[in-house]
């Protein structure tokens, strides 16, 4: 007979419930692991979009600053004689004013938001809220002004994060992110003397009008910019300087000639207030150019009307713009008007021998800084982005024009010129002869012996962001 089987309880009998405990211990500290892993891929992510956000609502900001600053004048008024700099890029100006505007509006939210923070500052270094303080013989400033644009958002929201609010100096109260951007606006007028050398500009959609160094201003020295520096030679805010200086620009040629350009005045010479073009040779055809051109097989037509982005008129060398007085007369009136009045009433909505306002864009230069008022056919109105007389920053009536060494020479048929500056001017109208009457907003000097390579841009004055060194 076999013994009875006795039970005897061992020391492995609780295993069960015991490993029951671990894993419910296991799966808590897991589940604090994954929380924390969502913290990180989620809310890690999203602080790096709104970094992302924050960084291109400064770009956007220093950008929009500095274009109101390159088309001000600030830089035609080099020391700030008219002591009106404060009113552009001052603690108030209309370019702080802009970059505050352009860094909070709803294209550029930061996390779902407009940024709580925008700080607009001038100069280098830590900067000044009012580059009014900057101006002065030798300052780097007036050469290339720099704005610089800092965004902060704070407390953005966190979701999985929000755990850690319960830890001391958790991240979920007063996470945030920040972004620094900086543009600046480069002139290159009497930048030789700073000891970096004379250094160019090379700007795109010049208008085929060339022009001699002549200020027709009684009152003025006698050239817009020394032939030698580049530097502006009536510099400040009109009646002493020349920005906002108005006058006629009346090409020089005759009218009763059908094919090429005579000059009335030959070599160029002062001429009562009024200064004389010659037409540019164009090559190529033109980009953006309306369908609203006369003759839309006229490469001088196409590239008043649209972009010329082929023509190279670089600064100091004999080696880019021509003229062309075998081809191209602008005056002469066939069949109604001649090629210029066609293209500027083309590109401005101007009606020839009516005089600014209306469907046309108008400048407000009594005071300054200027301010542009859309006609009732700019693009912005007729789509409805703005309302008719609205104020704008941009026009199509602002259009760059080369300025050449005269020098006392003779022009003909189609020889080089050496361009020494650059004229932005403002059309104010035009008559049926190709005459127009234009407002100075900048003028760029770069003298005839700049051999640096040229900083490039759509303006005389160009803008870029840069890395402050």
């Amino acid at each position: 007979m076999l013994p009875p089987l006795i039970h005897r309880e061992g020391k492995n009998d609780d295993k069960p419930s015991k490993q029951r405990g671990v894993t419910i211990a296991l799966v808590a500290v897991s589940m604090v692991v994954i929380i924390g892993m969502a913290a990180l891929s989620i809310d890690v992510g999203l602080l790096y979009q709104a970094k992302a956000d924050a960084q291109r609502a400064a770009d956007a900001a220093a950008l929009a600053a500095a274009r109101l600053i390159s088309i001000s004048g600030v830089t035609g008024d080099p020391n700030n004689s008219s002591g009106s700099w404060q009113l552009t890029c001052g603690a108030a100006g209309t370019a702080t004013l802009a970059a505050t505007a352009v860094a909070q509006s709803p294209a550029n939210v930061v996390g779902g938001v407009p940024a709580a923070n925008v700080k607009v500052t001038y100069g280098p270094g830590a900067g000044s809220n009012d580059c009014s303080t900057l101006a002065g013989p030798g300052s780097t400033f007036s050469v290339n002004p720099t704005v610089n644009v800092y965004v902060q958002q704070a407390n953005l929201p966190t979701f999985f994060g929000r755990i850690f609010s319960l830890i001391s100096g958790g991240t979920s109260k007063n996470s945030g992110v920040s972004a620094t951007a900086t543009a600046e606006v480069y002139n290159p007028s009497g930048s030789g003397s700073l000891g970096s050398g004379m250094v160019p500009v090379q700007p795109r959609c010049v208008k085929p009008w060339i022009i001699p160094n002549i200020d027709p201003t009684p009152g003025h020295a006698a050239g817009f910019v020394s032939n030698t520096t580049g530097a502006i030679s009536s510099a400040g805010i009109y009646p002493n300087g020349v920005i906002g200086e108005s006058f006629p620009m009346n090409g020089d040629c005759t009218a009763a000639t059908a094919g090429g350009c005579t000059p009335l005045v030959n070599p160029p010479a002062p001429l009562g207030g009024v200064l004389l073009y010659v037409p540019a040779l164009v090559q190529n055809t033109s980009s953006a150019v309306p369908s609203c051109l006369a003759d839309p097989a006229s490469d001088y037509q196409q590239a008043i009307a649209g972009c010329d982005q082929t023509t190279v008129y670089a600064c100091g060398t004999p080696l880019g713009a021509q003229v062309d007085l075998l081809n191209e007369n602008p005056v002469h009136p066939t069949p109604a008007t001649g090629d210029t009045a066609t293209s500027v009433q083309c590109l401005t909505n101007l009606s020839p021998g009516l005089g600014p306002g209306g469907p046309a864009d108008t400048l407000e230069a009594a005071t300054y800084p200027f301010q542009i008022q859309a006609g009732s056919s700019n693009p912005l109105v007729t789509q409805g982005v703005v309302a008719s007389n609205s104020l704008i920053t941009t026009s199509n009536s602002i259009v760059t024009i080369p300025i050449y060494d005269n020098n006392g020479t003779r022009l003909v048929g189609q020889q080089q010129v050496t361009i020494i500056g650059f004229l932005q001017v403002f059309i104010n109208s035009v008559d049926t002869l190709g005459n127009i009457n234009v407002t100075v907003m900048n003028v760029s000097g770069c003298s005839n012996a700049a051999t640096a390579q040229p900083v490039n841009g759509s303006s005389p004055v160009p803008v870029r962001l840069i890395t402050p060194p």
